[in-house]
């Protein structure tokens, strides 16, 4: 595969630790009953944003703002890379640009709509919210920051698992949800980076849109086809020539798909079963799990819970379809 980004260097890796260190506070790691089974998960859900997403922005932005340019940067989200870029801009003055698809999730763009940012709607989905984020970077000479095509975004991300393996050094297993890749990738080059190259790293992406699952096996971006989902912040396509498809390829990871209606019935379990708000992002790792999709390898296996901002209407949707179906 041919790359036009490399990996975040070593440098990179503890620049961003210092940086999510200084501005965020941790996430903590809780044992989770899922269907009996003991799992850590790791509750970027309880991130200021609601996501993971504002740790790889937070360290891309900061990389912006030492470079002392004033320049504007410009990103194409489907609403929690956006939040996270809108979050990081009050903290380190950079101002930031953010294009969503028109139908991005309603809770999401809420959040967005508090920011002082530029808000674009823009395209039917991520794809197309992408290709107008590019033109206005090309237009308007702004910086572009990909949601996961970008080593100091990937290296930002790198900092959920820091800190997981520090509050759960025990881990011999971890379940990750992946759009793009950038917190897989993060994760994997975490774990080469504190030697712990004996935690098995999964990904997990929705059945109906698994872009890097079919471009690992030999599919170009185009040739995916997208169906709709509510693990939204996994859905749409990725690059073909991105540094996350390299580092996930180069380290074999593992891939699952989970049946969407699968994930739909997980919102619903989490929060009955163990009182979590998670978005069908994050569901998909916990569906993973609950209904066996992922094999079990180790002795002390986690997921990463990687986000909450889910619509009202969807949720409240989604939880008397759990009753109906008892």
């Amino acid at each position: 595969m041919k790359t036009a980004l490399g990996a975040p260097t070593a440098d990179q890796l503890a620049e961003a630790r210092e940086v999510i260190a200084r501005h965020l506070s941790e996430t903590p790691t809780v044992t989770l009953s899922v269907r009996g089974r003991p799992v850590l998960a790791k509750l970027e859900s309880l991130q200021v944003t609601g996501s993971f997403k504002v740790r790889g922005a937070l360290a891309a932005l900061s990389a912006v703002a030492r470079e002392g340019s004033g320049a504007r940067v410009v990103t194409a989200s489907a609403g929690n890379h956006g939040l996270g870029v809108a979050h990081a801009s009050g903290l380190v003055g950079v101002p930031a640009t953010v294009v969503v698809p028109v139908n991005a999730s309603s809770a999401k763009v809420a959040k967005l709509r508090s920011y002082d940012i530029e808000l674009i709607q823009w395209g039917s989905n991520y794809d197309e919210a992408q290709a107008r984020a590019k033109e206005l970077a090309d237009t308007h000479s702004y910086k572009y920051v990909s949601a996961f095509n970008d080593p100091w975004v990937i290296a930002g991300q790198a900092t959920v698992f820091d800190e997981m393996l520090r509050q759960a050094p025990q881990i011999d297993q971890v379940v990750v949800p992946v759009g793009g890749g950038g917190l897989l990738s993060g994760i994997l080059l975490c774990a080469a980076d504190r030697g712990r190259a004996d935690v098995s790293v999964v990904g997990v992406q929705p059945a109906v849109s698994a872009a890097l699952y079919h471009v690992l096996r030999g599919a170009t971006m185009a040739e995916v086809v997208h169906g709709p989902t509510i693990a939204d912040g996994l859905a749409g396509g990725g690059d073909d020539d991105s540094v996350t498809n390299v580092i996930a390829a180069n380290h074999a990871t593992p891939f699952h798909l989970v049946p969407e209606a699968q994930i739909r019935s997980a919102v619903a379990e989490a929060a009955s079963v163990n009182g979590l708000v998670l978005e069908g992002s994050a569901a998909a790792a916990y569906a993973a799990l609950a209904e066996g999709i992922v094999p079990v390898s180790g002795s002390h296996v986690g997921m990463i819970a990687s986000g909450r901002n889910i619509a009202r209407d969807l949720f409240i949707e989604l939880l008397q379809e759990s009753l109906a179906g008892h």
